[in-house]
């Protein structure tokens, strides 16, 4: 019994991990994977599994039998393979709630999903005492017996971290992912009832696996999200994709959906959103010609929109390097967004340790790589930016999308502030219509006259491209005189999320709209 006791154990710390893991992925599909949303799935969880260990501990001293503990375990399994499939209604409600950021229903289906977990997760955590309970024979050896317990449980827990993010998510999907993790358990459950119990209480459960397979055979394919105009969706090990159609325009979201990550028309370059903007970085340089520019590196990818433009505006000569964390991501683009630009080199990974390791120096290096809430602090600090301006050539420019919310210009000044650490010249312009701001950095000083005398120039010149005129244009137009000086963020020290969260929080609860991108 003892052998099968710590298998038990194992695979209930297994499963518990797993499932908090999962219900990230599973509330971040909807409410985004904001450290906020994590904090609450990980205070719960830490207040679900106390119950539990307390229950726990009570109910092995009032029952002490291996019938008790197996029952508790099957019914903590089959709560969990249900939680995604009653999850799904709520969260379906609250994706449209989220679409017109409707506050109250945002944060009651959260509350919602979230109390979902209570059963299974407390169960889960009533199993450690139990058997605790049941392999003490001998009180001397209590302190070995409770220790062994808890590192089986606590190794099956390191087991269950990465199995959901880097196999099963990926593999087979959030919900399925509930699903095999809770019949996998049931089962252990199931066979530890008919071996220490009897076959005939096993056998009064034995409608929970045909239940649980039932209801999700009745919920394969159905969508986790059915916005207006979906045309695909998919999980990847770091976000949930989704592709809209709306009047002709292709758009790529992601997670809470919260903004437009890239967007494709067959016949339109210009979007009026910060992907052409990065184009114009380096006319702040004096008498500057397109055929100058050669080499472009793009930090956050996504499905390509930048490249595209660049590609139209410099020719197919500019070589571009992409750098995107997410392999799914650079997949859709291919498939959705005409990513397939002979010039374009796509990396997979971290864009600033991939950058560190390029051997290119480039004209241009764009970031597009924040977006309130995600925002990589690792990519906002002194160090990184050190990193950039050893990649840029004599007369490069470094170009940043930022998001902002009306009257709070604290993330924009405080990378103002430390990009100005190591560039001598910085040009801010705020994207008119929209919550982006644009921060363009030149490793030598420079001028906005600089720009003015670039943009008349090149529009006196019928082979320029429209798209560099019209953007050049709007740069000019909503260029802002300066910026307040701030805190350097290092990589000691970036208080991104601190920064992020309050504007975020603030944003929602005074009702603001969908322009960020």
């Amino acid at each position: 019994m003892k052998k099968y006791l710590l298998f038990t154990v194992f695979i209930s710390g297994m499963t518990t991990l797993a499932s908090e893991l999962a219900a990230g992925r599973l509330i971040g599909n909807v409410f985004g994977t904001s450290n906020l949303v994590w904090a609450s799935i990980i205070g719960l969880i830490l207040i679900y599994l106390t119950l539990g260990y307390f229950l726990g501990g009570k109910w092995a001293d009032a029952n002490p039998t291996p019938l008790a503990m197996y029952r508790i375990l099957a019914w903590a399994a089959f709560t969990i393979g249900l939680v995604p499939y009653i999850a799904g209604p709520v969260l379906k409600y609250a994706a449209t709630a989220f679409e017109a950021l409707s506050v109250g229903i945002m944060a009651g289906s959260f509350i919602v999903v979230l109390i979902l977990f209570s059963v299974p997760i407390t169960l889960l955590g009533a199993i450690s005492p139990f058997a605790i309970r049941l392999s003490v024979d001998d009180t001397s050896k209590a302190g070995q017996v409770s220790g062994q317990i808890y590192a089986i449980s606590t190794l099956g827990s390191f087991i269950g971290t990465f199995l959901p993010t880097l196999i099963t998510i990926p593999t087979i999907g959030t919900k399925l992912t509930f699903f095999v993790f809770g019949m996998f358990l049931l089962i252990i459950a199931l066979i530890g009832l008919a071996k220490f119990a009897s076959q005939r209480d096993m056998l009064k459960l034995i409608w929970m696996p045909i239940v649980l397979v039932i209801v999700a055979a009745l919920s394969a394919g159905q969508a986790l999200k059915s916005n207006t105009g979906q045309i695909y969706e998919a999980e990847s090990a770091y976000n949930y994709i989704q592709v809209q159609e709306l009047n002709g325009y292709t758009l790529l979201r992601l997670n809470d959906g919260q903004g437009v990550h890239s967007i494709y028309h067959p016949d339109t370059l210009n979007y009026g959103g910060p992907w052409e903007q990065f184009l114009v970085g380096p006319y702040f340089y004096a008498d500057r010609q397109p055929d100058d520019i050669k080499r472009m590196a793009i930090i956050g990818l996504a499905a390509g929109t930048a490249a595209r433009q660049a590609t139209a505006v410099y020719g197919e000569d500019i070589l571009i390097d992409g750098f995107e964390l997410d392999e799914q991501i650079v997949e859709v683009g291919e498939k959705y967004f005409a990513l397939n630009l002979p010039n374009l080199t796509v990396h997979i990974g971290d864009g600033r340790l991939n950058l560190d390791r390029s051997p290119h120096k480039y004209d241009i290096i764009a970031v597009d790589a924040y977006r309130p809430p995600y925002i990589p602090p690792h990519m906002t600090t002194h160090e990184f930016f050190e990193i950039v301006a050893s990649h840029l050539t004599e007369d490069g420019v470094l170009t940043i999308n930022v998001g902002s919310v009306p009257g709070d210009r604290r993330l924009i000044d405080g990378l103002a502030t430390t990009i100005g650490t190591i560039f001598p010249s910085i040009h801010v312009m705020d994207i008119p219509g929209t919550l982006n701001t644009m921060i363009f950095a030149t490793k030598q000083p420079t001028l906005r006259e600089n720009f003015s005398a670039n943009m008349v120039a090149l529009a006196a010149d019928p082979n320029t491209e429209p798209l560099l005129i019209t953007t050049m244009a709007s740069t000019f137009t909503n260029l802002k005189d300066g910026y307040a000086t701030s805190t350097v963020f290092t990589d000691d020290l970036a208080p991104i999320e601190w920064i992020v969260n309050n504007m975020v929080v603030s944003f929602i609860f005074d009702g603001g709209i969908e322009i960020l991108r």
